[in-house]
Parts: structure tokens; sequence; C-alpha cells
């Protein structure tokens, strides 16, 4: 580690996954969480009021390795897309369900998938299940009613399809406990255009590209954004929309990006992924941006390990990034820690925003709050052994 700390002054931008909940929540997770592991790590960390900023954010004074560091942590918030994309009837749903059922099978991604990892793709089976399961309960508990009204008069029998709605209505008002609605309009919504990004969140990552370049205009040391879930793939599109349009200073602030617990082949595997894929491949070989991904082998909904640019087909010649490496929870989180987390899979996908109580290298608090820049902190950092990297999406064109 260098004797002299290079960030005093960083700015973050978080960029959710798929998600609908108001982003006070990733202030108080990140609150909460910057607490428990400065205890267990021994360092400093206070989140504070965030000054005037054009978009919802927190800020963090800290005291780790020796340093005072100051970071500005901004949420690029799109769940209000995610909100309306999420406004669906359940006739809708069920509509959705086929069609995306429909697409990821034929078109080969499913079956491709599989090769990589299969804990996601049963992440994306589970809501097909699980809706047509309540769609058979519906139906059932509607025969069983049909055959006690038929014993009053043979035509009263379909009298017991009139449960039906009440009781998917009654499931859908429970998808706090089940996900399967939320997962079903996740998946539906990256699979609806193909791979291919909606026009309005296409005109917000627009935005996002734009408050990032205005930060690298400033007088802080390093520019970090983050990317969570679904949230790295539009990462990757924005900050290579970012250096193609030369908004990067030669002699500004080091541009830095983390992705974790990334999805991206469920969209770069997709026919129309043209500028994902184009994006992966364009960003994987810049030497303006230092690119790390962190997932790990226990979250069962990420695609572990896997280069997303390379299972893509899509790594040139002088591709550089990201270096993969392994939160490895297993060994991170404690015996019994990890016995509580192990089958809370949605809570285990959010662990790398978390405290670890037997941290390794990666430490999201000294990430983002303490005084190297990404390229410094990984610099000897060698990549996963076990990383996947063989390319295996059926689709690799760049280009329409």
């Amino acid at each position: 580690m260098s004797s002299e700390p290079q960030v005093r002054r960083r700015r973050v931008f978080y960029i959710p996954g798929y998600d609908p909940i108001p982003p006070r929540r990733y202030r108080e997770l990140y609150r909460k969480e910057s607490a428990a592991q400065a205890a267990i790590s021994g360092y400093e960390i206070n989140v504070l009021q965030a000054k005037a900023q054009a978009r919802f954010g927190w800020n963090v004074s800290a005291q780790i390795e020796g340093a005072e560091v100051e970071s500005a942590v901004e949420v690029l918030v799109w769940s209000d897309i995610v909100k309306g994309s999420m406004d669906q009837g359940i006739l809708a749903t069920y509509v959705q369900l086929i069609r995306t059922a429909a697409i990821y099978i034929g078109t080969g991604a499913l079956f491709r998938l599989m090769r990589l990892r299969k804990g996601p793709v049963i992440a994306a089976l589970y809501p097909v299940g699980f809706l047509l399961v309540q769609l058979g309960i519906a139906f059932m508990v509607a025969w069983g009613l049909g055959r006690v009204l038929a014993l009053w008069h043979p035509w009263a029998a379909w009298g017991g399809l009139g449960v039906v709605p009440f009781i998917l209505e009654w499931f859908r008002r429970l998808d706090g406990r089940f996900f399967a609605y939320y997962l079903m309009h996740d998946y539906a919504y990256s699979a609806r255009y193909l791979g291919a990004n909606p026009p309005e969140l296409e005109a917000r990552m627009a935005e996002f590209t734009a408050e990032i370049a205005q930060a690298l205009q400033g007088d802080c040391d390093e520019v970090l954004v983050v990317g969570h879930s679904s949230g790295a793939h539009l990462g990757v599109s924005i900050l290579a929309d970012l250096i193609r349009g030369g908004q990067v200073p030669k002699h500004g602030p080091a541009l830095s990006f983390l992705s974790l617990g990334q999805v991206v082949p469920m969209v770069s595997f997709l026919p129309r992924a043209h500028r994902l894929r184009a994006d992966l491949a364009y960003l994987s070989a810049r030497d303006e941006v230092t690119w790390v991904d962190v997932t790990a082998p226990g979250d069962g909904c990420a695609f572990a390990l896997c280069d997303p640019v390379a299972v893509s087909g899509v790594a040139p010649k002088d591709k550089r990034w990201p270096l993969v490496i392994s939160a490895a929870f297993t060994q991170t989180l404690s015996a019994e820690r990890w016995r509580a987390l192990r089958w809370r899979f949605f809570r285990l996908h959010f662990q790398y925003l978390c405290a670890f109580d037997r941290p390794g290298d990666y430490d999201y608090f000294r990430v983002t709050a303490g005084p190297l820049t990404l390229a410094a902190r990984f610099r000897d950092r060698p990549p996963s052994k076990s990383r996947i990297e063989r390319a295996t999406s059926r689709y690799t064109s760049l280009a329409p």
C-alpha cells in the first residue's frame, strides 16, 4: 500500500439494479453496514447529510488506513422507470411470462446461460414456475368449489372459476415474500427488446453520463462508478459513452468502475444486445478506466466469476478489463454468519454492499471511503483462478 494517501476527496456514483425501492434505503444500508464494518476492521466512518447535489446522496467522512477521506455518494436513480415497468396487472404478468420464456428458450440463450452458472438461471426460472404454481392452485380451488356448487345445479359448477382472480390477487399481494412478480418483471424488462435498452432507459443513461462527466471536471481525486446487479451493465454502457465522447480529461480524477453481483450475460446473450456487446468490447480495452468485477459463488443470483466480456464472446485482442475477483462469502463470512445467510438468496445478492465479519481484500467501505484509488487498491491482486472466460453466447455481433 502506498505510504501517502492517493485520495482525499472522492465522488461515488451508485447505479442500482432493477429495484423499485426508494434511494434513501441505500443510504440507510450504507450507514448501518459501514458502522458494522468499521467496528470489525478498526477504522472510523461517518455518514453525513448530503451537500447540494443533483440527485439523492449522502456524504461520508472516514479515517481509514491512517488517512482522512471525504466521499460524496450519489444514487443514480432509475427506480421510477422500474416502478413503471412493474405496473402490470395479473393477466399482463402472465402474458409477460409466456413472452419472456419464449424469448430465452427460442433464442437458445437459456441453454447457453446454463453452461455458465445454473444458479442465476434457476433464479430466472423461479418466477415462471412459481407463477404457474399459483395459477394451478387457483384452478384447483376453483375445481373443488365447482364440484360443491354442482351438487346444487350442474351449470353452477362454472361459478367456481370466479375465485381464480381473487386467489391470484391474494398471491400478488404477498409478493413481498415470494418475489415472483418482481423477478418476472425484471427478466421481462431485459427481454422486452431482445437485449436492447428501452428508450426511456437510454434517455436516463444519457443523463447519468452527463452527471459523471461533470464530476470529472471537479477537484476530487477519484470518480468511482459502482454498478450492482443490472446496474453493472448500465455502468458499462454509460462509461463507454463517456470515454467515446472524449469526456474523460487526461489530467483529471482517476476514473474507476466497480461492478458487483453482475448479471450481464442475461442481457448480452440476447440477439439485439448489440449496444451492450459493443460497449463491453470497447470498455475492456480502455486505459482511461480501471474496472474491477466482484462476484461470489455463494451468490446464486449473479454470474459468479464469469468474465462478462469474455463469456459474451466479444473480448478484443488488447483486452485489459475487468479484473475478475471473488468476494468468497464462505471465507469472508464466519461459519455462523454464513449459515444465517446461506438460504437468503436475495439478501446474499446485496452482501457486496454489506459488512463482512472475516473481511478479505474486498471491503466495500474501504473502496468507497478509503484513501486508495480502485487501481491502487487492487494493483497487486491477481484475477480469480476459477474465473470463467470461455465464449458462450450465440450472438456476438456488435452492430445490427
